[in-house]
């Protein structure tokens, strides 16, 4: 049965109350790996040994695994049964796929959460971060997907996974699902969507937060035919009116009040990829259409999630995934804008909490 919760934002601190009966929330708190220990380390300070992971194009991706440390992760206390049904092989790795002109960074609260409760991978997508730089034709949503693929074979080769994408990493996800439906309910064996959409976008919307200046329309169009020809006017147009430009990522990233060092840190993202790398992804956002590929998710524990002040992907496209996702839960987080993970992580770990435990249970109960 489809399942949709409102969240008022002044929930957003009772982690504990919403966590509590799950395996992963009650050992987050007796760890006290929680918001606070993410508020404790630097935005971008948190960092594994880096793989190279080689996607089928031969571009190479920078792709960084948490392992689970001692006996106390999840692997113990939700699959304690595992070990006399044969080892290890229900220990569920969660995969964090980053959005549109971020990088893996942007998971700063989930990975501080996690980390030594559940193996976590996180990794740049293609032309962000520390990844290579694509070629044009393949910077697609399509090749993302592929992407992801190629992930998880070389670094989850075995064993369950639970997939978490915001916006563009969502859209990712749903690639991926297109692509290779014999996955969900074999490997994967939960999903969550994060502030995203399969389909449906306007394109003028994706570029508020990256130019210094409203766009819509005709300006749009202008703007990426600049954006085609050559990328240098552009970056110095951001960087002139760089002040502007917070104050729109504030606006445009953000639904409510949030720290300033939040607004820094999403603008520093955005502002470190080049607008070459913002032209050759743009187009796949208007022609993404994916909502009829969808419904394979339902084979797993899915969980949707978005701010009901979402500028960019709106609590609309949210919806409708719920709708074409048979059993998928929906969480709006009233007032909240596209950065769900930063402004509300304290929700978004309590909905994760939920679902990761809900896919360890499904994998130990199938074992």
């Amino acid at each position: 049965m489809s399942v949709r919760r409102r969240v008022i934002g002044a929930v957003a601190g009772a982690l504990g109350v919403a966590a509590a009966g799950t395996a992963v929330g009650v050992a987050r708190q007796q760890q006290a790996i929680s918001r606070r220990a993410g508020e404790a380390v630097p935005f971008g300070a948190l960092r594994s040994t880096p793989i190279t992971v080689v996607a089928d194009d031969g571009l190479p991706l920078h792709v960084e695994v948490d392992e689970v440390e001692g006996p106390q992760g999840l692997r113990e206390r939700v699959a304690g049964r595992r070990r006399a049904q044969g080892g290890d092989h229900t220990a569920v790795t969660v995969v964090f796929v980053h959005g549109y002109c971020l990088n893996q960074d942007s998971w700063h609260f989930q990975r501080a959460a996690y980390r030594g409760l559940v193996r976590t991978v996180f990794y740049d997508q293609r032309s962000h971060g520390r990844s290579g730089r694509s070629t044009r034709e393949n910077a697609t949503i399509d090749q993302l997907g592929a992407d992801l693929h190629q992930v998880l074979d070389q670094v989850v080769p075995e064993g369950p996974v639970v997939l978490v994408g915001h916006s563009m990493g969502g859209m990712t996800i749903v690639a991926l699902a297109e692509a290779h439906p014999e996955l969900f309910g074999d490997r994967v064996v939960g999903v969550g969507l994060i502030s995203t959409t399969a389909g449906g976008l306007d394109p003028g919307r994706i570029l508020l937060p990256l130019f210094p200046t409203r766009l819509s329309g005709g300006v749009t169009t202008r703007a990426v035919g600049t954006l085609r020809r050559g990328h240098r006017p552009i970056d110095l147009v951001r960087r002139a009116g760089r002040a502007i430009a917070t104050v729109a990522t504030d606006k445009l990233a953000f639904g409510q009040a949030v720290p300033e060092s939040y607004v820094r840190f999403v603008d520093e993202m955005l502002s470190a990829t080049p607008f070459e790398v913002v032209a050759d992804f743009f187009p796949s956002f208007s022609s993404l259409d994916k909502f009829d590929s969808v419904e394979v998710l339902g084979a797993v524990p899915t969980s949707v999630l978005c701010g009901t002040s979402d500028k960019l992907t709106s609590i609309g496209h949210s919806r409708k995934l719920h709708a074409r996702i048979p059993g998928s839960q929906l969480l709006e987080c009233e007032g909240a804008g596209h950065m769900l993970p930063l402004e509300r992580h304290d929700l978004v770990n309590a909905e994760l909490d939920q679902l990761i435990s809900a896919a360890a249970e499904r994998v130990v109960r199938r074992w």
